[in-house]
């Protein structure tokens, strides 16, 4: 059966470091994109599996009109499959 090529929700924009001082910078064409610009609030969500952080998500905090959990839990789940099948 042919696959329909649907739009990918998440992809690598950039890879970035963490300096001394544990800050990051967004790169200029993404922070355009993404109209993050000075004083835009972002709210860092860690994702655990196994007990441990395995990613972190930023999101701009007015992206957040529910939970986290009802907001994330489709992509995370998309992305990591629901533990309870793999038990």
């Amino acid at each position: 059966m042919p696959r329909t090529k649907t739009k990918e929700c998440c992809k690598i924009d950039a890879i970035v470091n963490v300096d001394s001082k544990g800050q990051l910078v967004l790169p200029k064409e993404l922070r355009e994109r993404a109209n993050i610009k000075p004083n835009t609030k972002l709210a860092l969500i860690a994702v655990e599996q196994a007990n441990q952080v395995c990613c972190l998500v930023i999101m701009k905090t007015d992206a957040l009109e529910g939970t986290v959990k009802c907001t994330l839990a489709p992509i995370l789940t998309q992305a990591f499959g629901n533990e309870d099948e793999n038990k």
